[in-house]
């Protein structure tokens, strides 16, 4: 049986300190894409709760149901939920979700659908449990083109390992990481009145240390790169990497921006 998700999740503070502080400022900026300013909404693929929580925040939006492939991180985001009557988690796949159809108003999903191998079948899945007239809406991040941290790390490192230029090929090349990869999803899903565009935050490291030292956990497709290597390879791509954060400079704070295209349709 094919997996649901591709990403590798261990901990939810892990991913916490890995992608969870850059999704919380992506939130608001889907959010406000979207247009979803009330009723009951479907997060898929809620990770550690950062576009659920601030969902919840809109006192208009009646509901938020936030559902996760990943137990630990589902778990996590439960720790964090101060607003159990509106917000409810559950572990769940999202490509055989257990709603009803059109039991949501809205549905959406952040930096997750990319993860899927079947992610047409979870935009299809996310259309059936909303209701008609509502919104469909998701973003993942533009690795091609417009994420810079990740490919500062795959385009050193695949200068030394042959498996990262793999890896960073594969990645790249995922439709749903792509505008008109989204674009066709949509449509191909029946959505009416599609639009993508581009949301763009900044990455704000400390430190080198604080850039490097969330992939040497168990949570992400860094991590899950890095756990590959041997010790004295994977100093060296540390070293490459270190340098080119460095970029002639001494170590310090540095700000990197990262884009994601972002979709929405109706359901008709």
């Amino acid at each position: 049986m094919t997996p649901s998700s591709t990403f590798l999740s261990s901990s939810g503070s892990g991913y916490e300190a890995q992608m969870g502080r850059w999704s919380r400022r992506l939130a608001p900026l889907l959010i406000d894409f979207s247009g979803i300013r009330d009723g009951r909404v479907l997060d898929v693929g809620c990770g550690t709760g950062s576009l659920t929580f601030a969902l919840a925040q809109n006192p208009a939006v009646g509901g938020v149901t936030g559902i996760d492939f990943s137990g630990p991180y589902v778990e996590h985001a439960k720790t964090l939920n101060r607003d159990s009557p509106r917000v409810a988690l559950e572990v769940g796949d999202a490509c055989a979700m257990p709603f009803p159809d059109g039991s949501f108003d809205h549905a959406i999903s952040s930096l997750v659908i990319q993860f899927i191998p079947d992610g047409a079948r979870a935009v299809r899945e996310m259309r059936r449990v909303t209701r008609r007239g509502g919104t469909v809406a998701a973003a993942t991040w533009d690795v091609r083109g417009g994420f810079v941290p990740w490919r500062m790390f795959f385009d050193t490192a695949s200068m030394l390992d042959p498996n990262a230029a793999e890896r960073r090929a594969k990645a790249c090349a995922r439709p749903l990481v792509k505008r008109e990869g989204l674009l066709r999803a949509w449509l191909d899903a029946g959505l009416a009145g599609v639009e993508v565009d581009a949301l763009t935050i900044r990455m704000d490291f400390a430190s080198f240390d604080d850039f490097w030292t969330p992939h040497e956990g168990s949570d992400g497709p860094l991590a899950d790169y890095l756990r590959t290597l041997e010790p004295d390879l994977k100093q060296k791509v540390r070293g490459a990497v270190r340098a080119a954060y460095l970029d002639g400079e001494a170590d310090g704070a540095r700000s990197y921006t990262a884009t994601a295209w972002c979709v929405k349709g109706t359901v008709s």
